[in-house]
């Protein structure tokens, strides 16, 4: 941790400062002791000795220096390093944003220029349209005009006698002319023309009149027709007039039929306007009689309108001429693109009028019709939906009925449209059924799967998102293997297109008939019944599972595909139950369809998929999704094994023996699996489970339960099946209410049936927050991790923390805690940690929450609230380990938790019931995260005291009567608690019965009690009114909680630091005098301070008793006290410039001073405690005083029988001791380091053979290569004389 790195640094720093210190002592020591010639060589050694010594000390300190300033450098180049790859990291994040929103933006622009494209596009072809409409326009109504003067003036063109002697009068020719006409298209009109002109035609005039009106003719060839009458009435003066009767006899001929042909009369129509448009017959003729014939067809179809089609023939050709129509297309291109079409001059405007007012009539008619029709067609639609959601099908009759009139619908709004447009006329409103689906509730839409990622309870398909990418991304074989392997299965694409139409139109048709449908699902009757097999069908099935077995046996024993490859099938055969996973599955088929794709493998592939052990369920989903991987490349694999496992299910549903319910649950299972990869149909799932169904007893409802409970919700929430498995859900649950069912039968029905269709469930509104408050639970719940601290600090530190409402929030997502995961809960303390920096009131608020949420928590002691308790705990203790809060704030905590509410006399507390436990379970949590900092110094001493009340509080809850033999006290609370205290004191000894907890409390107190005794008796206070806040309060005046390990800073005090280091240079052998001077002291100082305050009380006392005179208050006292406070302030601010002088304790004595006082006698103790004391009456003392600018000394011969003489000879024989103490010690140690290394050199030396020395040299002595430490210099002692 940080606290340990900073802390090492430290002591190692102290270390070199105490050895120089030492060092600068003995160097005073050598210079006051006096030279003697005796003592010289001593002095000498002593002086290279203390060389080297301060030679390793400044080796030492450089080394440490050199070490530290390495790891300067390494952290500096870390942090370097770190900031680079950041820079980069932000660098390469924000190229790819730009890139990413230049990509956007080109996409924008593109899309943008695809748009204007398109709408270019479409404006140019309107605009070639409207052009091409103009032009043809313009070229119809000139080619008309022209015929038409040509026409209304043909009696003075008509040729004479004497032309019709020149040509052809022979009965062959004009014969053949006549029959030509009959048949005549628009190919012939050069060819008759040019025999028309060769050819006498005058006694055959009659005859030419009925092949014309008698012509079967298309729109397409009335244009040639036109032309060859106009020849004919520029030529023969009588060819008008008998047209007109000829036409006129037709049209009363028609009348007559009762199935008038429409496209003769649509011809026909045409024909007749077209001949008056041309001026072949006379305005009043020939608009009469098309005005009569429109007249007829429009009354006699005012209701059927099956003659649409010839009126909006009519109009589209001839309307603009006859009735002066202007279509909307032609007004829209006229007014767009400044267009002029012809105007209609043909006919003048007051004989146009009728016909639009027909026209008109005719066109309101049709709208009422659309209307009514529309109206019925909806209820159909509502029809069909009600008898669907009762019945759940459809029969085909009235299927056949809908599409038959939907499609007449359909074809009546297209007329009406044409009709709408060529009139300029608008559409009818066709209002929409709102009411549909609020009157049949929710209907098929709510079970259509939903958008991508939207797979909740209701509306989904599958359970989330891995289910659905499970069975439905598979591998695209055809995409990786070549196409030569799958070539035998060129009838795939064709199979399983009319596999899709078939379940398409048998969900649309249904299974079943319109009576079978009525008998089952209309009254749901319930009869034991069985179900009839079908007979032909199922014999096929078995056959071909024979074939298919027999076949595969014969190919095993050929063994024609080689002996190598059937070595490979066999391994691939053997290893398909160890592929478990959707890699290993994908990775498998298309190994197969690599290596081992021949007919009889495929054969071998589909036994060993349906003889899959019963116990493995677990391969049936890997299994089919084989199949449906390689049913693209492979169909006959999915379709052998669903005829397979057909066989198998009629045969156990057949035979109704109640044995091997496995292998059946295996079978169905199976089908289920298969049928959510859709290789099994679901009309064929369904009818098993039908068949299940009618006979609902023992095996049978295992069966069907373990089929609802593996495709179930599939079927339910798949449009083509939800309805018709609603019907069967509904009806067996029916079964269920009406049969005395076994209660385990009864559970596994109900669940089958709750799975596919679970209950109504009231839909929670999500909260909806701004943008930025989610930014930051995003932070802290989701991004937050132990690799992600440092970048989610960054991210914090970036929020407005100028907002109140944004802080706040973040303090208030802070102190919930339990919305983040438990094991990141360090992580949010580490964030705080690193925010209190730059934010410090934040620190304070979710410490104020934690710990009221604590609080809180034991007063509403709800167990709804256990979890949040727990993370708010296992916060406080992080918080304690990242030095957010002192260890006084986690022992109040604890304490709080055993005697909060906590009544030891046994009655019941609404906070802390004598059954629950869970207080505990919050002590073992706050000391798991943070008990093990306390393992020195005064957090020691607390936590110790700490564990023998939580020990009483332990016992007293075991002791309590609730917990008996039948409900004895819960074992994972003791083995939490034993954990707990084997972590924090493994050597601790643990109280075995309430009494012994209790007297370990008492006798706890007694120490303490015993310890102030004293301010005990002159309080007055009662010994027995001490309680466990108490105990604590006394040992935490100490001081020392700076030791502590988790809280441990740099601001550390000498005295402390220094005894630190002495502790963990001599180990544990000090350990409990230490710990025993240290309460001495405390208790001293808690002595001293409770006389304190027995002086105060008494003086308070006293005063109050003794009275005084009376204060009386006058405007002097006033001004004085004004007067006074201004001198104070004047005296302060001028004092605050001022430099602050620590006061120097310790006064160096001047040399001079130092002879006369050697000279006087042995050197007396001086206010420096220089020099050794002895033992007199007086003690000379040196007072230092100014006169002047002068210093001048003065001795003082203080007897020692006053005070100050006897406490500082008191504290000079006290360090004298100690030092000798710590001399003692030292010798100790160094004499037997030389004894331990002097026995392991003798011991080496003895286990090997010694060399013979023939030179018979003095073998050295051994010297320590450290050196033997001088004690006498280090400890200002005489020492010993060698």
């Amino acid at each position: 941790m940080p606290a340990e790195r900073k802390r090492s640094v430290n002591m190692d720093e102290k270390e070199v400062c105490s050895f120089s210190s030492k060092e600068k002592e003995k160097e005073r020591d050598g210079e006051r002791r006096p030279a003697s010639s005796r003592d010289k060589a001593k002095d000498e050694t002593k002086m290279s000795g203390k060389k080297d010594s301060g030679k390793a000390a400044e080796e030492k300190r450089k080394r440490l220096e050199e070490e530290k300033r390495k790891k300067e450098e390494k952290e500096r180049k870390k942090k370097e390093e770190e900031k680079q790859k950041a820079e980069e990291e932000q660098r390469k994040k924000e190229e790819e944003e730009k890139r990413q929103q230049e990509e956007q933006e080109k996409k924008i622009q593109e899309e943008e220029a695809k748009r204007q494209r398109e709408e270019e596009a479409a404006q140019l072809k309107e605009k070639e349209e409207g052009h091409q409409l103009h032009q043809e326009a313009w070229e119809r109504h000139q080619c008309r005009k022209e015929l038409r003067s040509k026409n209304q003036n043909a009696h003075e063109g008509r040729p004479e006698e004497a032309f019709f002697s020149r040509l052809d009068s022979s009965l062959k020719k004009n014969t053949a002319f006549v029959k030509k006409l009959r048949t005549l298209t628009e190919q012939q009109r050069d060819s008759l023309s040019n025999d028309f002109a060769s050819l006498n035609l005058s006694k055959y005039i009659g005859e030419a009149v009925s092949s014309v009106v008698e012509a079967k003719l298309k729109i397409s060839d009335v244009s040639c027709a036109v032309h060859l009458c106009s020849l004919f009435h520029q030529r023969y003066a009588e060819f008008a007039p008998l047209l007109l009767q000829a036409w006129k006899k037709h049209f009363e001929a028609r009348k007559e039929e009762k199935a008038p042909n429409v496209s003769k009369l649509r011809t026909d129509l045409r024909f007749i306007a077209e001949l008056t448009i041309v001026g072949l017959f006379t305005d009043k003729e020939g608009l009469s009689l098309i005005y009569e014939q429109l007249k007829n067809i429009i009354g006699t179809d005012r209701e059927t309108h099956t003659h649409v089609s010839v009126v909006i023939s009519f109009c589209k050709h001839c309307g603009d001429d006859i009735a002066g129509l202007v279509p909307r297309k032609v007004k829209l291109a006229s007014e767009k693109f400044g267009l002029v079409f012809p105007p209609s001059e043909i006919i003048n405007i007051e004989k146009q009028q009728p016909f639009q007012n027909l026209l008109r009539e005719y066109f309101t008619s049709l709208t009422k019709h659309l209307k009514k029709d529309h109206r019925e067609l909806q209820n159909i639609e509502r029809q069909n939906r009600r008898i669907l959601h009762s019945k759940g099908e459809l029969s085909e009759d009235r299927h056949k009925q809908y599409e038959e009139f939907a499609t007449s619908y359909q074809k009546l709004l297209a007329n009406t449209q044409s009709l709408a447009d060529l009139l300029d006329e608008n559409m009818p409103e066709l209002p929409q059924d709102k009411t549909v689906q609020e009157e049949h509730g929710p209907g098929i839409d709510i079970f259509t799967p939903g958008k991508p990622g939207e797979y909740d309870l209701e509306g989904g398909i599958w359970e989330d998102e891995d289910a659905r990418n499970f069975y439905e991304n598979m591998v695209d074989l055809k995409a990786f293997v070549p196409a030569i392997l799958f070539k035998d299965n060129e009838k795939t694409n064709q199979g399983k297109d009319k596999e899709e139409a078939k379940e398409a139109r048998e969900a649309k048709d249904g299974a079943s008939t319109t009576e079978e449908l009525e008998l089952e699902l209309e009254a749901l009757d319930i009869t034991d019944d069985t179900l009839e097999l079908e007979g032909p069908d199922e014999a096929e099935n078995e056959e071909l599972a024979k074939k298919l077995l027999d076949e595969q046996e014969q190919e095993d024993e050929e063994a024609s595909t080689g002996s190598h490859l059937k070595l490979i099938v066999d391994a691939f055969i053997q290893q398909l139950p160890n592929c478990v996973n959707r890699d290993l599955i994908d990775k498998a088929a298309m190994d197969f369809c690599m290596n081992m794709n021949t007919k009889s493998n495929r054969r071998k592939l589909v036994r060993a998929l349906f003889t899959v052990p019963r116990q493995r369920l677990d391969l049936l989903p890997f299994y089919s999704r084989l199949v449906a991987t390689l049913h693209p490349c492979m169909s006959d694999v999915a379709e052998d094994l669903c005829s397979m496992l057909k066989g198998d299910f009629r045969f156990h549903i057949r035979k109704k023996d109640q044995i091997n319910i496995e292998t059946k649950n295996k079978t169905v299972r199976f089908i289920g699996e298969l049928a959510k990869f859709k290789m099994f149909s679901k009309t064929d799932t369904l009818h098993c489970l039908k068949m299940l169904l009618s006979d609902f007893s023992h095996h049978h409802i295992e069966m069907a339960c373990t089929l609802l409970e593996t495709c179930g919700r599939f079927l339910f929430r798949s449009p083509e099946s939800h309805l018709r498995t609603s019907v069967l859900l509904e009806q067996m649950m029916r079964k269920k209410q009406a049969q005395h069912l076994d209660a385990r039968y009864v559970t596994m029905v109900e669940n089958a049936y709750y799975y596919c269709n679970p209950p109504p469930m009231e839909k929670t509104v999500k909260k909806r927050r701004p943008p930025l408050q989610e930014y930051i639970r995003k932070l802290l719940y989701k991004d937050l991790s132990k690799v992600t601290t440092e970048k989610v600090l960054r991210q914090m530190r970036k929020l407005p923390w100028q907002d109140p409402e944004i802080k706040s929030y973040l303090i208030c997502c802070m102190v919930n805690i339990w919305n983040v995961k438990y094991n990141s809960i360090h992580c949010v303390a580490n964030l705080l940690a690193g925010l209190v920096a730059y934010q410090e009131d934040v620190g304070i608020h979710v410490v104020d929450g934690v710990l009221e949420d604590i609080r809180l928590g034991m007063e509403v002691n709800q167990p709804k609230f256990n979890q949040r308790r727990i993370s708010s705990g296992k916060f406080l203790g992080e918080l304690y380990n990242y030095r957010m809060v002192e260890s006084a704030v986690i022992f109040r905590t604890l304490f709080s938790f055993i005697s909060f509410g906590v009544n030891q006399d046994g009655s019941p507390s609404p906070l802390d019931p004598p059954e629950h436990l869970f207080r505990i379970r919050l002590v073992c949590t706050l000391l798991d995260t943070c008990g093990q900092y306390f393992d020195r110094g005064s957090s020691k001493r607390k936590l110790d005291c700490f564990l023998i009340y939580f020990q009483r509080y332990i016992w007293w809850k075991k002791s309590i009567d609730v917990w008996t033999k039948d409900h004895p006290f819960p074992i994972d609370i003791d083995y939490m608690i034993s954990d707990t205290l084997e972590l924090l004191r493994p050597k601790m000894r643990l109280s075995c019965s309430l009494e012994e907890a209790t007297k370990q409390v008492t006798d706890l107190e007694r120490e303490v009690l015993v310890k102030l005794g004293l301010a005990m008796e002159k309080d007055g206070r009662c010994p027995s009114a001490m309680g466990e806040g108490e105990v604590l309060d006394e040992e935490d005046d100490d001081g020392d909680d700076d030791e502590e390990g988790g809280a441990e800073t740099e601001e550390q005090s000498g005295n402390e630091s220094e005894m630190n280091e002495q502790e963990e240079e001599e180990g544990s052998e000090n350990e409990e005098e230490e710990r025993e001077e240290e309460e001495e002291e405390n208790t001293d100082y808690l002595t001293d301070s409770n006389k304190e305050n027995e002086t105060d009380e008494e003086n308070n006392e006293v005063t109050i008793r003794g009275g005084g005179l009376k204060h009386v208050a006058c405007a002097e006292d006033e001004d004085f006290i004004q007067a006074l406070d201004k001198m104070m302030l004047e005296n302060l601010q001028q004092r605050s410039g001022e430099a602050v002088k620590v006061h120097q304790l310790d006064v160096a004595i001047p040399l001079q001073l130092k002879s006369q006082l050697k000279k006087g006698g042995g050197p007396g103790p001086a206010c420096a405690a220089d020099g050794d004391a002895d033992i007199s009456d007086t003690m000379q003392f040196v007072m230092l005083t100014r006169k002047g600018n002068k210093q001048q000394y003065k001795i003082l011969n203080v007897p020692l029988s006053s005070h100050l003489a006897a406490n500082h000879f008191n504290q000079q024989q006290a360090e004298q001791e100690e030092r000798m103490r710590m001399k003692k010690l030292t010798l100790d140690i160094n004499e037997r380091q030389e004894q331990e290394d002097y026995q392991e050199m003798m011991q080496s030396l003895a286990q090997r053979p010694a060399p013979a020395n023939t030179n018979r040299e003095r073998r050295p002595r051994y010297q320590h290569p450290k050196g033997a430490p001088n004690a006498d210099l280090i400890f200002k002692t005489g020492g010993r004389r060698r």
